[in-house]
């Protein structure tokens, strides 16, 4: 078939990644082999381009819907400004041989070169698509030995944390200390390990002192504890990460290694007990009045002059809502006290309760019944539910709050009526 009656697509392809910079941009290409089509007389009837890497295969929506026309025989021909605009990859450089193999694909005319569907001419074109494979090939070993070269003299690719910046001068690169960030990191540190700060306490801390992140945006809490357990702080770190090979850094150290290690310590989760084995029964049961958040419970473990050590237990709004919730801490024989005195205003809906706790107000009442032949039965709940927050167990309290059907919440350390 005579070059002018084939059907030309010209094809422009610029990949959006860093290993292609000195591409030639999308215009330029079209520019370039539109003016080469009016020069030798070639039929273009359409133009297709997209910014798309043609490192894999099959991952090119154009490129594919070019291939798709092929077929339909809508072009048989194809102008691009190289081969290794068409193809990097064995996959669709195999589907564009067998289009010319099959009649559907009879010319590719590319910047400086033809290839028609004669054996020299096909060899030559998988040459130069094998060629441009074997560069991508080896630019990514190349560039993995970089980084590796890099990792060995102690400086980690990427972004450095918070407290550092990445710093080039006379051509050399480095990553230094930040001024305005460093002695905030260092003092974090410190806090937590000497005087065992929260992350919450260290939060408020930073945002009264105006600390924010290189974006200029308050941090969270779960970046505070990111940072605490970054090794980078005290000069090593781990590349890639959860590969297990960790290099010394040639950075400077913000905190000390046995520093970071007490810090360590004071952020270990405690040992997780049986389950059951601590119960917090206002911790589904009540909502915070100011905010709406649920509340949470905590407990506290004081020592005592004989050794011997006092658990308290104390609720507080979880902050999920509003961070700032005024709501103080309450004590959990306060809030007891404060239901104590509601507890003829309670409510059972029996046909949702559990049945454990039906049962166990049926024996309840018939134990009573024994002694007191006058007992009325419609008030035995009331009667269960005091003896329970007065001298049950915290499993029994836990199942009878559980099941009480009334809404309340907490303000200012009293319950309320929500």
């Amino acid at each position: 078939m005579e070059k002018q009656g084939i059907k030309y697509c010209l094809y422009a392809r610029k990949s959006t990644e860093s290993d292609e910079r000195q591409a030639m941009s999308i215009d330029s290409q079209i520019k370039e082999m539109t003016d080469m089509a009016d020069r030798e007389g070639l039929n273009v009837i359409e133009i297709k381009q997209e910014s798309h890497s043609a490192k894999q295969s099959g991952q090119r929506p154009v490129f594919f819907q070019l291939i798709a026309d092929l077929r339909e025989d809508k072009f048989q021909g194809i102008l691009t400004w190289a081969p290794d605009r068409l193809s990097r990859n064995a996959g669709d450089l195999g589907s564009l041989v067998d289009l010319m193999d099959s009649n559907h694909l009879v010319h590719i005319r590319t910047f400086g070169q033809s290839f028609s569907n004669t054996p020299n001419e096909k060899f030559l074109l998988m040459i130069l698509c094998s060629q441009a494979k074997l560069e991508n090939d080896n630019r990514g070993v190349n560039v993995k030995r970089g980084i590796r070269a890099k990792c060995e003299m102690g400086w980690r690719p990427c972004m450095p944390p918070i407290g550092y910046y990445n710093r080039a001068f006379n051509g050399v690169k480095d990553i230094v200390e930040d001024p305005e960030r460093a002695s905030y990191i260092k003092e974090m540190f410190e806090r937590v390990a000497l005087k065992q700060h929260s992350g919450r306490t260290i939060k408020r801390w930073l945002d009264e002192g105006g600390f924010t992140t290189r974006a200029g945006k308050k941090v969270t809490i779960s970046q505070i504890y990111l940072m605490l357990k970054n090794p980078f702080y005290y000069g090593t770190f781990e590349y890639p990460k959860k590969s297990g090979t960790w290099y010394e850094g040639s950075h400077s150290k913000l905190v000390s290694e046995e520093l970071f290690n007490m810090v360590q310590k004071q952020l270990a989760a405690p040992q997780k007990s049986t389950w059951g084995a601590k119960e917090f029964p206002f911790r589904r049961f009540l909502t915070c009045a100011s905010c709406g958040s649920q509340i949470v419970g905590e407990e506290k473990f004081k020592q005592r002059v004989d050794g011997g050590k006092n658990r308290h237990v104390y609720y507080h709004c979880s902050r999920q809502v509003d961070y700032n919730c005024p709501e103080p801490y309450v004590n959990e024989q306060r809030l007891i006290e404060t239901l104590l005195g509601k507890v003829d205003k309670l409510n059972l809906d029996s046909r949702d309760a559990e049945p454990g706790l039906i049962s166990a107000i049926s024996k309840f009442t018939a134990m009573i019944k024994t002694t007191d032949k006058s007992f009325n039965s419609d008030t035995s709940f009331h009667i269960y539910a005091k003896y329970v927050l007065e001298s049950g167990t915290e499993f029994e309290k836990t199942r009878l709050i559980r099941n009480i059907s009334c809404k309340l919440a907490i303000h200012n350390r009293n319950i309320i009526d929500v």
